[in-house]
């Protein structure tokens, strides 16, 4: 097999609680604002520990799909495929552009979960009108492949085309993934990310009742805190990410806008516990020296560092430990922050829009901030890059994604420069 060592970014894709596309999103991280809010997709009550998301907001599948077809498609695929619509029309490939040969054009696109929007829904069909009542599209609209399927069906693609499913490293292991079919030969071209809406109220309270979202119901701007000593919990967010990701060989043919450089990447298991994190973030580690390693990187060549930080007690404590013992001493030189400060965390669809961000910061060298960090916890001392972005060159940056199960996924991005 033809070998290419070099994968590069030149599309990105984005739909968030701050935006629903790249550019909005980036503006609103930028200026350090936060997606979150009161619930409005369900109607909840005092029985609801957790009663604050940060949703997705003015979103009109009609801008971009056919009405039968935004009725047979469950949210997490409608915004799959306009975050991969967004992004291939960045990389000026809506048609191929006559380069790309279909059968070396894939799609891997992950989700947490899928659509349990549906499922919900279903259920509630079944149970009060009966069986015969139950819709012929719930299979397709619910299991989690289908954007990936649906993506590839848009695009032509015709080469390696799948989900990955692994909690919240879903999009993350999407783009490791994507990235070795390219630098090994077998694609010249990728779409790759994920998505993800669960905010119903079956999933809100599965993970409320784990303790694991914030309950500062009062003031949803400020519930997402990151090492800060004041979190307790995430905010469950919605949306998707999708980079296109193409071999460098491809991207020059063709006279493509190169974004940045995907580089390496490091994946593990904690083989520990299926939500808690392994003691001193053991996984994370792994993760983290593997993507130094396969990309051929000293400690002191990251600059910045997009990090997990859920504004969960145990991850933020892990993750903090796991990075000081991979960089040690320049562990105090990084620059690190949790985006999900201001986006929530969206599950299956985070490491997709982690990596868009972390690209974005390698090729503006800005850093965004982490925010409503007011209370430092001791146990967390880094430079998190409070309440405000800085401009700092960043030559290389690392995402990290974390999920339940003990899954680990860190990618390794570095600016473009096209000596």
């Amino acid at each position: 097999m033809k070998k290419s060592s070099r994968v590069v970014i030149t599309g990105l894709g984005a739909v968030t609680p701050l935006g629903n596309e790249v550019d909005a999103t980036w503006l609103r991280i930028k200026n350090g604002e936060s997606g979150a809010g009161v619930i409005t997709r369900f109607d909840h009550n005092e029985e609801f520990p957790t009663r604050i998301a940060c949703e997705v907001k003015d979103f009109d599948p009609l801008n971009f799909l056919e009405k039968k077809e935004a009725r047979r498609f469950d949210r997490f695929t409608q915004y799959a495929l306009k975050a991969a619509d967004e992004a291939i029309a960045q990389a000026g490939l809506e048609d191929g552009s006559g380069f790309v040969k279909p059968e070396r054009f894939g799609v891997i696109f992950g989700s947490g979960i899928g659509g349990i929007t549906t499922l919900e829904e279903q259920h509630d069909v079944l149970r009060e009108k009966g069986p015969r009542f139950v819709s012929p599209f719930f299979i397709p609209m619910f299991i989690p492949d289908i954007a990936a399927g649906l993506i590839s069906i848009r695009a032509g693609a015709k080469g390696p085309n799948y989900a990955t499913v692994s909690a919240c490293a879903s999009s993350a292991h999407a783009i490791c993934d994507a990235y070795r079919y390219i630098a090994s030969g077998e694609a010249d071209v990728m779409v790759a990310g994920g998505s993800e809406s669960t905010l119903t109220p079956l999933a809100v309270m599965g993970f409320a009742n784990m303790k694991a979202l914030s309950r500062r119901n009062e003031n949803p701007e400020e519930a997402s805190r990151p090492f800060d000593s004041g979190r307790d919990g995430f905010v469950i967010g919605e949306g998707a990410g999708a980079v296109l990701l193409e071999s460098l060989e491809m991207a020059r043919k063709r006279g493509a806008e190169i974004i940045a450089e995907i580089v390496g990447y490091g994946v593990s298991a904690d083989a520990y516990h299926i939500t808690l994190p392994a003691p001193e973030g053991e996984g994370a580690q792994y993760a983290m020296q593997r993507a130094l390693d396969s990309a051929s990187l000293r400690p002191q060549d990251v600059d910045y560092i997009n990090a997990h930080g859920t504004s969960t007690m145990a991850n933020d404590r892990n993750e903090t430990k796991a990075i000081r013992t991979v960089f040690g001493d320049h562990a105090d030189q990084l620059l690190v922050s949790s985006t999900k400060s201001m986006t929530g965390h969206l599950l299956g669809a985070a490491g997709g829009v982690e990596t868009v961000i972390s690209a974005l910061a390698c090729s503006e060298n800005l850093v965004p901030p982490t925010i409503n960090y007011t209370d430092p916890d001791p146990d967390c001392d880094l430079n998190y890059v409070p309440n405000q972005l800085i401009e700092s060159e960043i030559s290389v940056a690392l995402s990290n994604s974390f999920g339940f199960g003990g899954h680990n996924a860190c990618i390794a991005l570095r600016a473009w420069d096209d000596e």
